[in-house]
């Protein structure tokens, strides 16, 4: 039998249904068969019926259910302009409108009116294509009067992201106060809290008559923890408007028992407002400063580490090249303290204090240390740097102590640690500073930890056979300081509140001279000199993770060269910044 062949055949005209268009709108412009004249203003457009009810919701539910407009031969569109009539309806017909600056915001109101949602959402692109820090605050009011869903998220997402630029704009200006507080009290807001603070003032004093009854609760969406010291004492303090409002007054006392006390403690009613946290827009950086590079000359370099990306990124270099140098970072800077500088081959022990601004990546000379002094140790805490110990002019090893307060800008000194040691591992925790093994004038390493309260200005001292370390670094997680290697590979714990010591995994060389410091709850190694199995030392450029959730070690790669006897820090600042 044969098989049966088909002899249908079905067919296809892509162009038929443009054509078609094309044709009705050539019939409308010759006015043929046109059944209803749809008016704006003084103009009166001639259309056809059925095409309009077919390409918009609003028009079929005008032509077809049974309303006025269904017989009457002109409708008149008293919300719409004549142009912007006459663009949409050559839209309808043709399928084609030219969006412009000029337009786009008729275009996008007629589109709402007429349910022509594909032109609106053609106007809302055009609209995401030109916005800018100094027009998104008013695009987000357009997007919600409109149902404007992307070009609201678009432009409220520019909003934030682009705040210093968006608070200084004529727009922020004209928000009404609801708008504001949302606004500021974002954690997504990307920006200082210091611009945070000048933003409302500057909205306030816009009308100040009118607005200065919001100044406590938009002054309460400032997070006072996190704005620098000396802006706070100075600036925020003294401001009349703040002064006049008691809540506002209440706030600020709180915040500066809190940062200006020299006790630990935060009253029960205190917590919920001071452990608001910082703004998602901050993001934690591993710095290394200084120290010895590859054939242990001395830099200058400063590195910063983007985790994302795994890179290495150069900051601006230190003025001076310095070695036993200490750095510790503080309100977004950049200390370096002392050390030796090489002027004319002459090795000079100085007192020099230079700070790097992280937000413009530019170093100043800073008040210097009463005492020169190098291979000391320096550490941060509040508002405070503490300089401890190291070697003086005469190279004589020092037990004087030294604090730096940022607010005075000055430096004072302190009570003398009472064994005078060498490279000890260094920590702050709850008011106290820990001092922890280092060696005695005879090289010789101390078993001792060195405590030293801050608030009382008195030391205490503690033998324990635990510490062994010289020149290593300790850091703070948790409960806990952790000191890292010094000649060995171990890896030690102490455990403030309980006062003991708890092992942890050892790192993979016996390493001393190396940085350490936290970044995300997890520390983080870099360089360092190591001791080989028959006791040479070799440089490093290696750069590991510990993770004192699992207690392992992980290896994150390799420095751009060998390093040791440099600063390692975590400083906090908003990716914008980093160019």
């Amino acid at each position: 039998m044969e098989e049966n062949v088909s002899t249908d055949y079905l067919f296809q005209d892509p162009e038929f249904s443009c054509d078609l268009l094309s044709q009705l709108n050539r019939l409308r412009e010759q006015r043929l068969l046109t059944d209803v004249y749809i008016c704006a203003g003084d103009c009166d457009f001639p259309c056809h019926r059925n095409v309009l009810a077919s390409s918009s919701p609003y028009f079929k539910a005008m032509f077809c259910n049974n309303f006025k407009e269904c017989g009457e031969e002109k409708v008149v569109l008293n919300c719409i302009d004549s142009e912007t009539l006459q663009h949409i309806i050559i839209y309808v017909y043709t399928g084609e409108i030219l969006i412009t600056l000029e337009n786009v915001f008729n275009l996008i109101e007629a589109a709402s009116m007429l349910q022509y949602n594909k032109l609106l959402q053609a106007c809302s692109k055009y609209l995401q294509d030109q916005m800018s820090p100094q027009n998104c605050l008013s695009m987000v009011r357009l997007a919600d009067i409109f149902y404007c869903e992307n070009l609201k998220k678009k432009a409220r997402d520019m909003a934030l992201k682009c705040f210093p630029e968006v608070g200084i704009s004529e727009d922020l200006k004209e928000l009404c106060a609801q708008e504001l507080l949302v606004y500021l009290g974002d954690d997504d807001l990307c920006g200082e809290e210091e611009q945070v603070f000048e933003t409302l003032m500057a909205w306030i004093h816009h009308d100040t008559q009118k607005r200065k009854c919001y100044i406590q609760d938009l002054f309460g969406k400032v997070r006072l923890q996190y704005v620098h010291p000396t802006f706070l004492f100075h600036f925020i303090a003294n401001d009349p408007l703040i002064q006049s409002s008691p809540v506002c007054r209440n706030i600020l006392e709180t915040a500066c028992r809190v940062l200006f006390s020299q006790t630990t403690t935060i009253a029960p009613d205190i917590k919920p407002l001071w452990y608001v946290p910082r703004r998602f827009c901050h993001q934690e950086f591993l710095i290394n400063v200084g120290g010895r590079k590859d054939s242990q000359q001395t830099t200058k370099d400063v590195l910063l580490y983007n985790e994302k990306t795994n890179q290495w990124l150069r900051l601006a270099k230190v003025p001076m090249r310095l070695h036993k140098a200490t750095t510790v970072g503080l309100h977004g800077n950049i200390y370096v303290l002392g050390g030796l500088s090489m002027c004319n081959k002459i090795n000079t022990v100085t007192s020099e204090v230079y700070i790097l601004s992280f937000k413009i990546n530019q170093w100043r000379i800073g008040e210097p240390m009463l005492s020169p002094r190098y291979s000391h140790r320096s550490i941060a805490y509040k508002n405070y740097i503490f300089s401890i110990g190291g070697i003086g002019e005469k190279q004589q090893i020092l037990n004087s102590v030294e604090r730096f307060d940022s607010i005075t800008n000055a430096w004072e000194a302190k009570a003398n640690m009472p064994v005078a040691v060498l490279h000890p591992a260094v920590a702050a925790k709850e008011q106290r500073i820990y001092l922890f093994g280092g060696e005695d004038v005879m090289q010789n390493p101390v078993r001792l930890i060195q405590v030293y309260h801050i608030s009382r200005n008195m030391w205490f001292r503690m033998e324990t056979r635990m510490v062994k370390n010289v020149c290593a670094p300790a850091v703070v997680i948790g409960e806990k300081i952790i000191i890292i290697g010094g000649y060995t590979r171990r890896t030690i714990a102490y455990d403030v509140k309980q006062n003991k010591f708890v092992k942890c995994a050892d790192m993979k060389d016996r390493r001393m001279h190396h940085g350490a410091t936290v970044v995300q709850n997890k520390l983080y190694v870099t360089g360092g000199r190591c001791l080989t199995a028959d006791n040479t030392i070799e440089d490093s450029d290696s750069f590991d993770c510990y993770d004192p959730e699992t207690d392992t070690w992980t290896s994150k790669g390799k420095l751009p060269n060998k390093l040791f006897d440099h600063g390692c820090l975590t400083l906090q600042c908003i990716p914008a910044h980093l160019h």
